[in-house]
C-alpha cells in the first residue's frame, strides 16, 4: 500500500487518512493509484505527474497542463472492487455497487426511482428484484456523474432500463427520448454479486475493459 500512498498527491493523502477503518482506506489508496497509473499510460507521463480539479459539484477532471488531452474519467467504488472509466473527446460517468440486503430497498425504489422504473421494478419477480434494483440503481447514477450535476439532479427525472433480461438503456432525460438526449448507457458484470454501469455522450456506447 505505501507504494501506491507514494504516487497519490498531498490532498489524497489526506484523504486516505480521514477513513476510519484501515480496509477502506486501503481501497481508497489503490483506487487513486490504479487511476494515475491509467491515465499516466494515456497522458504518456510519471502517474504522480497527473493534476486534477473538480467542478461546483464534486466531478473530478484532469487539470493544466492536461486538458488538451482531452481525456474524461471517471471512478466508482463498491465492495472489494473498483471501476475506472476513460473517454477522449466527451463526458462519462461510471457506477458500481456490490448486491447487499437492504430491508428498505422497495421504499428507496418508490422514493428515487421515476414512475415508469417503478412500473418496471413492481413487476418483476420477487427473485429479479434485487437484480433489478441494482441494474437501475447503477444505470441511474453514472448518468447523474456524467451530467456532472450531483445530488442537484433529480433521479426522477428520467427513465433507464431494468429488468436483467432487457438491454442496458437510457429511456427519457427530461422531456427528450433517450435516443435524441445526446447521451447513453452501458452495462456489465464485473464480478458475482455486482452490477456496473458506463454512461457517456452520444448516440452509441460500447465497453472495452482494459483488465
Amino acid at each position: 500500500m505505501q507504494q501506491g500512498r507514494a504516487l497519490l498527491g498531498v490532498d489524497e493523502c489526506a484523504r486516505a487518512d480521514r477513513f476510519y477503518f484501515p480496509r477502506d482506506q486501503r481501497r481508497y489508496i489503490i483506487g487513486r493509484a490504479a487511476l494515475r497509473l491509467q491515465l499516466g499510460v494515456a497522458l504518456g507521463v510519471a502517474p504522480e505527474a497527473v493534476r486534477f480539479t473538480y467542478g461546483s459539484h464534486g466531478k473530478p477532471a484532469l487539470a493544466e497542463p492536461f486538458l488538451a488531452s482531452g481525456i474524461c474519467f471517471n471512478v466508482s467504488h463498491s465492495g472489494d472492487l473498483a471501476l475506472i472509466g476513460l473517454l477522449r473527446g466527451g463526458e462519462l460517468g461510471v457506477d458500481l455497487e456490490a448486491f447487499r440486503q437492504l430491508s428498505d430497498r422497495d421504499a428507496l425504489v418508490r422514493r428515487y426511482f421515476s414512475d415508469v422504473e417503478n412500473q418496471f421494478y413492481f413487476s418483476l419477480p420477487e427473485a429479479e428484484r434485487e437484480a433489478g434494483f441494482y441494474n437501475c440503481w447503477t444505470r441511474k447514477e453514472a448518468v447523474v456523474k456524467a451530467l456532472g450535476q450531483g445530488l442537484s439532479y433529480s433521479l426522477r427525472a428520467f427513465d433507464v432500463t431494468l429488468a436483467p433480461q432487457d438491454s442496458p438503456g437510457l429511456l427519457r432525460l427530461q422531456q427528450v427520448a433517450g435516443q435524441e438526449s445526446g447521451w447513453c448507457l452501458d452495462a456489465f458484470r464485473p464480478g458475482e454479486g455486482y452490477a456496473a454501469a458506463v454512461a457517456v455522450q452520444g448516440r452509441y456506447c460500447k465497453i472495452s475493459p482494459l483488465l
